[in-house]
């Protein structure tokens, strides 16, 4: 690589992390901002941005914004990367740092599948002193994390995926049979079974949900709509989550109600109103969110924010919900 050319990167991931750092940037900006960064921090095999790509997310974790920051353990967890262990590992640790931050960063690390991480993510699973929400995540992150080490998991067959994320479990292995929706979302809701076993029909669920025209699109949205009232809210928060990867209209009733129940935790309803923000192209949705625009929670102001910023998106067609440096400056990427 020419001087010129490692210049010209440095200065690209510098003008990013200068809009993503910065606490007088609009959030939705710098949410923009974070998926650029997230996409030169997952290039594989890896180039010269990728390791000041990590290093400018992990630096966001200096700000106030509790949902900025659980946005960037995500990111930091779909890098494949070993650089984005400590980042995560001190995030995960901090029992000073906001729940639903930990809780990524616990199910990033599980998403990452490193041995490394066990000691820390079993020692948090196992202590009664800790929040149900970062128990449940290191319960899960360190099934994932063994089934992804194990000989069984090479024996599985799994149905090809349309998204590329490294989800926290991955979806039932296929067997001789179509997969039954019925069979799935009784495993999704049985409370008796672990957390991953549910989560595994939950990616099941989702898959057949995928694209939208599928015949069971709808009758798989269903099912995991039955989801949103498990009694853990991590449950709930990844059945949003979902929701908001598969921008089915048939999930807009049940992510509605989700965000207009104040009585549910914010880091559920968070996910929600940024899943609607996905679904901005269905008729009603921008009206829903501008409601809470002035909610009581800031996780879910904030998610309003950025939601809205994501369905304006979605009605231009752009290609991708990004920034992009132009000529010194930043411009959001233009539309296809």
């Amino acid at each position: 690589m020419t001087t010129d050319n490692l210049n010209s990167a440095v200065t690209t991931v510098q003008t990013l992390r200068n809009v993503l750092t910065s606490e007088t940037e609009p959030l939705a900006r710098r949410f923009r901002a974070l998926f650029s960064l997230k996409h030169l921090a997952c290039l594989q095999p890896p180039t010269e941005k990728t390791l000041p790509a990590i290093q400018a997310i992990a630096a966001g974790f200096s700000s106030p914004s509790a949902l900025l920051k659980h946005e960037l353990a995500y990111c930091l967890g779909q890098t494949r990367n070993t650089d984005a262990l400590p980042f995560l590992l001190d995030v995960v640790q901090d029992t000073q740092e906001d729940s639903m931050c930990r809780h990524e960063a616990a199910e990033a690390l599980g998403a990452l599948g490193y041995e490394s991480s066990l000691e820390v993510l079993k020692a948090l699973r196992d202590n009664e002193n800790e929040v149900d929400v970062v128990r449940e995540t290191c319960d899960i992150a360190v099934d994932r994390i063994l089934w992804e080490q194990s000989e069984a998991r090479k024996a599985e067959k799994l149905k090809p995926s349309d998204f590329t994320s490294i989800d926290p479990a991955p979806p039932m292995p296929l067997t001789a049979k179509e997969p039954s929706i019925p069979d799935l979302e009784r495993t999704l809701l049985d409370t008796t079974l672990p957390l991953f076993e549910r989560y595994r029909a939950m990616f099941g669920l989702r898959d057949l949900a995928s694209p939208p025209d599928l015949p069971t699109a709808k009758q798989a949205v269903e099912s995991l709509a039955k989801g949103m009232k498990d009694p853990s809210a991590l449950f709930r928060h990844e059945i949003a989550f979902v929701f908001g990867q598969l921008c089915h209209p048939a999930s807009v009733p049940s992510l509605t109600e989700t965000l207009s129940n104040l009585s549910e935790v914010g880091m559920v309803r968070h996910e929600a109103a940024e899943a609607l923000g996905s679904l901005g192209d269905v008729e009603g949705v921008e009206d829903t969110l501008k409601k809470f625009l002035n909610d009581p929670e800031k996780v879910v102001r904030d998610s309003i924010i950025v939601a809205l910023d994501m369905a304006e998106f979605e009605k231009n067609g752009e290609i991708e919900y990004a920034l992009i440096p132009d000529s010194g400056n930043l411009a959001a990427v233009p539309a296809a």
